[in-house]
C-alpha cells in the first residue's frame, strides 16, 4: 500500500504544479520508489517529465475552443445565411412554382368598368324611344346646338372658367343638369354631378374628371348626334327579334354583353368585338349550347391569309400552337407532307386542340347563324381592361364568360343528374376534366347583335357610342367637298381604316361627277362597302333606311362570297389574337 499511494498522488502533483514543481515532486517520491523498485524509477520520471508536454498537446483542444470564438465574431452576418439555405423552408418554395404552373387557374384579370344601369340598351320600345330622341336633337340642331369647348378646357372642382356657361347650357339641353340650377362660372358640385351623368350616358368613366375623351364627346355637334340617333333607329327598323323573359344583347359600339331577365339587366359583361376591318355583323338568333373545352377549326380564310404565310417562315408554328392537320376520315397528316408554297393546305381541316391556350379559351357560346360567328372565352384577356375594345376577327370575346355561361345554363340539368344545376363550381370542375363537353340549354336564349351608336332608354335618357365602323355617315354623293366625316367627330375614337376610302371615292372624279357616273367610276363606288365590311357593304348604298337593317341580313352574301375575307370568321387566334 505505501508503494501504491504515492504513485497515485504523483500525477496529481505533476499536473497541478507542472514545470519545476514536477521535479521537486519527483525528488520527494524518489526514496519511496527506490525501496520498492529501484531500477524502473528513472523511466517513470521520464514519463512524468513528458506528461506536462503531453498535456501541452491538448492545444488542439484549445484550437477547437478557439475556433468557435472567432466564428461568432467574424461570421455573425454570414451565419444566418448559412443556416437558411439548409433549412426546409427554402427548399419548399423552390418546389411550389411548378405546382402553381400546373394549376389551371389564370392570373387575376383587370376588366374595364362598364355601366351598371339596369335598363337594357335594346328593348321592344327602343325604336320608338330613339326616334323621339332624334326629333328632340333635331330641334337642338336647328336652334344652333351648343358651343365647342376650347381644346385646353379641363376644369377641376371649384375652378372658374369662361367656358363654364357654355358647358352649363349644353348639359341643360341634354338633361344632365337641372334647368333650375343656379347660373355660375364655377365648376361647382351640381355641375360635377351633371358631367358624371353625361359621362355615364356616353360609356365613359363617370368620375366627373375632364379628360380628352369627355372633351371630345362634349364637342360633337348636335346635328351629328341627331344623325346617330336616326341611323341607329333605322337599323332597327323591321327587326323581328323575339324579346322574352330572358335574352342577350350585344351592342357592338358599346363592346358589352347584356344578360336581360324580366326587363332588367342582371349583369353587363365587358366584351371585345370585331375590328373596323373585320367587323362583327348584326345578328338575331338563339343561343343553343355551351361548349366546355372547345376545339377550334381554323376557317379557310385564316388558312389562306395567315397560316400558309406563317408556315413558310416558321414550319413549327402548327406544332407550337397544337394545331393538327386532318385529312379525309379524320386521319392526321404530317405538316411536312404539305407543300406550303401552294394553297393545298386549304383542302385539309386544321383544328386546334382544346386547352388553356386554345383560341376560344375554355368556353364557347354556340349560336347558329349564317355568319358563323359566336361568343367565346379567350386565353389573352388583357384587352378586357381597355376602353377601346375593337380587336377581334368578328366574333365576340366575353369577359367573365364562365359566369355568363352559368346564367345561360340556369334551369338546365346539372352534371350530377336530376336535381343538380350548372354553377361556377360545376363549370370549373367539368373544364378541369380536360375533355370537351357540350351542354344544351333546356330552352334556347334569344340573342341579338345590334349596332346602335345612339339610342334612348325607357327613362328618357339618350346614350351615345362611337361610330367605330363608320355606318352613320351618309354616303357622300361624290361631291368636291364631302361632309365632315362623323367617324372622326363622334367622340373618343378616330378610326384609321374607314376614312381612307371616302377621300378615294371623290378623288376618282372630283368634279366631272356626271361623266364619272356614266362611265366606269360608278362601279368603283359599290367597291366602297367592301372595306367597311360585309355588314355595311350593301347598307350605305342609297339612304339611311336602306343601310340600317339590310346591314344585318343582307350582309351575309358578301361575307360568304369572298371566303378569303376573315370578316365573318370566328375567333382571334392566328395573327391578332389580343
Amino acid at each position: 500500500m505505501p508503494n501504491v499511494i504515492p504513485a497515485l498522488r504523483r500525477p496529481r502533483r505533476a499536473r497541478l504544479i507542472g514545470g519545476t514543481g514536477a521535479a521537486l515532486a519527483l525528488l520527494l517520491a524518489a526514496p519511496l520508489r527506490a525501496e520498492s523498485v529501484p531500477e524502473p524509477q528513472p523511466d517513470s520520471r521520464i514519463n512524468l517529465r513528458i506528461e506536462p508536454k503531453a498535456e501541452a498537446a491538448p492545444e488542439p483542444k484549445r484550437e477547437l475552443r478557439a475556433d468557435p470564438k472567432p466564428e461568432p465574431k467574424v461570421d455573425p452576418k454570414t451565419a444566418p445565411k448559412l443556416e437558411r439555405p439548409t433549412a426546409d423552408t427554402v427548399a419548399v418554395p423552390a418546389e411550389t412554382p411548378p405546382a402553381k404552373k400546373a394549376s389551371r387557374e389564370l392570373p387575376p384579370v383587370v376588366y374595364a368598368r362598364v355601366s351598371e344601369d339596369p335598363l337594357p340598351s335594346y328593348t321592344a320600345q327602343t325604336f320608338v324611344d330613339t326616334m323621339r330622341a332624334a326629333e328632340r336633337y333635331q330641334v337642338y340642331a336647328e336652334a344652333g346646338g351648343w358651343k365647342t369647348l376650347p381644346a385646353d378646357f379641363a376644369p377641376k372642382p371649384g375652378d372658374s372658367h369662361a367656358a363654364i356657361p357654355s358647358l352649363r347650357h349644353h348639359l341643360t339641353l341634354t338633361g344632365d343638369l337641372p334647368a333650375d340650377a343656379p347660373p355660375s362660372d364655377r365648376f361647382d358640385p351640381p355641375l360635377v354631378a351633371a358631367v358624371k351623368a353625361f359621362q355615364a350616358r356616353h360609356g365613359l368613366p363617370d368620375a366627373g374628371i375632364f379628360g380628352r375623351l369627355t372633351l371630345n364627346a362634349l364637342n360633337v355637334p348636335a346635328d351629328v348626334r341627331q344623325r346617330q340617333l336616326r341611323a341607329s333607329a333605322q337599323r332597327l327598323l323591321g327587326s323581328g327579334f323575339g324579346f322574352g323573359e330572358r335574352y342577350v344583347i350585344v351592342n357592338i359600339p358599346s363592346a358589352t354583353v347584356e344578360a336581360v331577365e324580366n326587363g332588367a339587366v342582371t349583369r353587363r359583361y365587358v366584351a371585345v368585338v370585331g375590328s373596323p376591318d373585320k367587323q362583327t355583323p348584326a345578328v338575331e338568333t338563339r343561343i343553343t349550347d355551351v361548349n366546355l373545352n372547345p376545339t377550334w377549326t381554323v376557317p379557310v380564310s385564316v388558312i389562306k391569309n395567315e397560316i400558309i404565310p406563317t408556315m413558310r417562315k416558321n414550319p413549327g408554328y402548327l406544332a407550337k400552337n397544337r394545331i393538327r392537320i386532318l385529312g379525309p376520315g379524320g386521319v392526321e397528316v404530317d405538316p411536312n407532307a404539305i407543300d406550303w408554297n401552294t394553297q393545298k393546305a386549304t383542302n385539309y381541316t386544321l383544328r386546334q386542340d382544346s386547352g388553356l391556350d386554345n383560341s376560344l379559351g375554355q368556353v364557347r357560346i354556340d349560336m347558329p347563324n349564317r355568319h358563323a360567328i359566336y361568343m367565346h372565352d379567350t386565353p389573352s384577356k388583357s384587352l378586357f381592361a381597355g376602353s377601346v375594345r375593337f380587336h377581334s376577327h368578328g366574333c365576340v370575346r366575353v369577359g367573365q364568360v364562365k359566369e355568363f355561361a352559368a346564367w345561360l345554363l340556369q334551369g338546365t340539368e346539372g352534371p350530377n343528374g336530376a336535381g343538380s344545376a350548372w354553377g361556377p363550381i360545376e363549370i370549373e370542375t367539368a373544364i378541369a376534366v380536360d375533355e370537351r363537353r357540350d351542354v344544351k340549354l333546356v330552352k334556347p336564349t334569344p340573342v341579338a347583335f345590334v349596332y346602335m351608336t345612339g339610342y334612348a332608354t325607357s327613362d328618357g335618357r339618350v346614350h351615345f357610342r362611337d361610330d367605330i365602323y363608320g355606318l352613320d355617315t351618309p354616303p357622300a354623293p361624290a361631291a368636291a367637298t364631302p361632309p365632315v366625316p362623323d367617324v372622326t367627330t363622334t367622340g373618343a375614337i378616330t378610326p384609321r381604316a374607314v376614312p381612307a376610302p371616302r377621300p378615294a371615292a371623290p378623288g376618282v372624279a372630283p368634279r366631272p361627277l356626271p361623266s364619272a357616273a356614266q362611265t366606269a367610276p360608278v362601279k368603283p363606288a359599290p367597291a366602297r362597302p367592301a372595306p367597311v365590311g360585309a355588314a355595311a357593304a350593301p347598307a350605305p348604298a342609297t339612304a339611311l333606311p336602306a343601310p340600317q337593317k339590310p346591314q344585318a341580313r343582307k350582309a351575309a352574301p358578301p361575307a360568304r362570297g369572298p371566303e378569303s375575307e376573315p370578316v365573318p370568321m370566328p375567333p382571334g387566334l392566328v395573327g391578332g389574337r389580343g
